[in-house]
């Protein structure tokens, strides 16, 4: 499995190269991947999500210039911005929706653990928590047993922007960070690879170097 950092592109432009990157996998043209990015501030709209879990006024989104994207992931809302870890395996299921899923969680459960941060995943409410605080989203499409889209970590995430949304369709509940649970700074060029090595071993893959994207 490839693994790339693409540091901040826009939602949009990742979306489209996920599925660039699913068609050559589809057609044995091109390998496996693991996308890494930083977004710029954007909030999504998954498959099961409606209009009225984004409560910010459009005066609030355009304050923060906040762009909002219906996605072809599942789920409910989030949001993306600067400091939040985002990562998109496009990888062929080996094992079903549920342990890719997983999979993704257990990943960023691993990298929080090397930090002294105790996460879990909680499947009825999807997502990795700290204590009783979301700390990361996953959500996915699967399209001819090949996935997209992926898992959304906040490292130094400014988490006022989760106040202009129901984060997941769960009204109230907290959100949280890897600096505001580890107490220092993290620069995401260098996690990023670090996410890259778990999320593989989670899938059953070993790690080769960048590709070209």
């Amino acid at each position: 499995m490839a693994w790339s950092w693409l540091g901040r592109r826009a939602f949009e432009d990742v979306a489209a190269l996920q599925e660039e990157i699913r068609r050559r996998v589809l057609s044995n043209d091109g390998s496996e991947t693991i996308l890494l990015v930083e977004h710029p501030p954007t909030i999504t709209l998954g498959r099961s999500a409606t209009e009225d879990h984004i409560v910010a006024s459009p005066g609030w989104l355009a304050a923060r210039g906040v762009s909002v994207v219906r996605t072809s992931r599942g789920g409910e809302v989030t949001y993306h911005g600067p400091g939040q870890l985002v990562a998109y395996p496009v990888v062929r299921l080996t094992s079903g929706v549920r342990f890719h899923v997983e999979a993704l969680a257990n990943a960023v459960v691993a990298l929080l653990g090397e930090e002294s941060v105790t996460g879990r995943w909680d499947r009825a409410h999807p997502g990795v928590w700290v204590n009783q605080a979301k700390i990361a989203a996953v959500g996915v499409n699967v399209h001819r047993r090949v996935a997209i889209h992926g898992v959304a970590l906040n490292v130094g995430t400014d988490l006022s922007a989760f106040t202009g949304i129901v984060p997941c369709g769960q009204p109230g509940a907290p959100v949280t960070s890897l600096e505001a649970e580890a107490k220092r700074f993290f620069h995401l060029h260098e996690l990023a690879p670090r996410l890259a090595a778990h999320l593989s071993a989670a899938l059953r893959r070993t790690l080769i170097s960048p590709p070209s994207i």
